[in-house]
C-alpha cells in the first residue's frame, strides 16, 4: 500500500466516481489510476467500490471505512511535509482557499496581494462556491482554509477564527422610492417589495427568512445569486431591492445606486476563517490569517492551531473599523 494509491482512492471518491476526472485531478493517466486501484483492492482482499459493468456505482461499505482512514493518513502526510518546510524556512507551495464569491471579490484581494509580495513563490488558488459547498471542501481536505460568514454561532467542521463583523445593506436605484428615505427601511416596507439577495436566502434556516418570519412577514425573493455584483446588476435592471453585505458596497462604479442601512432586526454577521483540525499550517497561511485578522497576535494563532493554547479570541472588529486606513 502506498500514499499514491490512497491519494488516487480519495480522488476517485471526490470526483463523483469519475475515473477520468480523478485522473486529471491527480495528474495521472486513466489506465495508471485504474491499475493502482486494482493493486490496492488485491492487497486488501475486497472491493472498495460497487461496480456496474465497467463503471463504479458507489463506494462499498468497507471502502467507505478505508476512505475515512485514507483521508486521515494523507492529511498527516501533508502535515509532515508542512512541518518540514516550515522548519527549513521554505516558502514555496500552494495555498487553497475555499470561500464565497463576496469574500473572494471584496475581502480577500488586499490580503492575498500582501501574501504574494511576502511569499512570491506561493501560488494561491481561490475556490469560490456557495457556503455549504465551502465547508464540504474543507471536510474533504480539498482546501487549506475556508472563509465563510454566519449570523449565529461559529461554523463547525474545524477551528473557527473570527475575522470581522459586518452588517447588511439595502440597495436601490436612485430613482426608487426608498432612495428618498433618511433612515433604514422597516421589515414591513421591505416585505412589500420584491427583493434580490444571496442564494442562501432561500434556505429555511436563512437568518434573513427567520427575521422576517419572527415579525410575521414573508420576504418576496424575486431573484437570488451567489455573486454580489450580479445582485447589483439586477437591482439596476429593476428586478427588486438588493439586500447584501456591506463589504460589497463602495467598490467600483456604484454611484447610480443608493445604499441604506438594513432594518436593525436583521442580525449582525461574522466572517470566520475555518481551519481543518490537526492541520499544520504553512507560514504563508498564518500570515494570510493575520492580514485578515490583525487583532489576533500571530504567536497566539500559531499556539491555538498547534493545540497548545485554548481558542480565546479577542472581539472581532467591525468591517468599518477593519477597512479604515491607518493614520499616524
Amino acid at each position: 500500500m502506498t500514499l499514491t494509491q490512497l491519494r488516487y482512492l480519495v480522488a476517485i471518491a471526490d470526483s463523483g466516481l469519475n475515473i477520468t476526472q480523478a485522473a486529471e485531478r491527480v495528474h495521472a493517466t486513466q489506465p495508471g489510476l485504474s491499475k493502482q486501484l486494482k493493486q490496492l483492492e488485491d492487497e486488501l482482499g475486497f472491493q472498495l467500490f460497487v461496480r456496474k459493468g465497467r463503471s463504479l456505482e458507489k463506494v462499498s461499505p468497507a471502502g467507505g471505512r478505508v476512505l475515512a482512514h485514507a483521508r486521515r493518513v494523507l492529511a498527516e502526510a501533508a502535515n509532515i511535509r508542512s512541518l518540514a518546510a516550515n522548519q527549513r524556512g521554505e516558502h514555496v507551495g500552494e495555498l487553497v482557499l475555499a470561500t464565497t464569491h463576496t469574500q473572494a471579490r471584496f475581502v480577500l484581494p488586499a490580503a492575498i496581494a500582501r501574501i504574494k509580495r511576502a511569499f512570491p513563490r506561493v501560488t494561491v488558488h481561490l475556490q469560490a462556491a456557495a457556503e455549504g459547498e465551502v465547508m464540504e471542501q474543507v471536510a474533504h481536505g480539498q482546501a487549506d482554509l475556508a472563509i465563510v460568514s454566519t449570523s449565529g454561532s461559529a461554523p463547525e467542521g474545524g477551528l473557527a477564527v473570527p475575522l470581522f463583523r459586518w452588517q447588511r445593506r439595502v440597495l436601490v436605484p436612485l430613482s426608487h422610492a426608498l432612495a428618498k428615505l433618511d433612515r433604514a427601511p422597516s421589515l414591513a416596507e421591505l416585505a412589500a417589495l420584491p427583493l434580490v439577495s444571496y442564494e442562501s436566502s432561500v434556505r429555511p434556516d436563512s437568518s434573513l427568512r427567520r427575521t422576517f418570519a419572527h415579525a410575521g412577514l414573508e420576504p418576496q425573493l424575486a431573484m437570488t445569486a451567489r455573486d454580489a455584483d450580479l445582485i447589483k446588476t439586477y437591482v439596476r435592471a429593476g428586478l427588486g431591492v438588493g439586500v447584501l453585505a456591506e463589504m460589497a458596497l463602495g467598490v467600483g462604479a456604484d454611484d447610480d445606486l443608493r445604499a441604506l442601512p438594513a432594518p436593525p432586526s436583521l442580525p449582525e454577521c461574522v466572517t470566520w476563517a475555518v481551519i481543518p483540525r490537526a492541520r499544520v499550517l504553512r507560514e504563508y497561511a498564518l500570515e494570510l490569517l493575520h492580514a485578515l485578522a490583525p487583532q489576533i497576535d500571530p504567536r497566539d494563532l500559531r499556539r491555538v492551531v498547534e493545540g497548545n493554547q485554548p481558542a480565546d479570541w479577542p472581539q472581532a472588529p467591525s468591517w468599518v473599523e477593519l477597512s479604515q486606513p491607518i493614520t499616524v
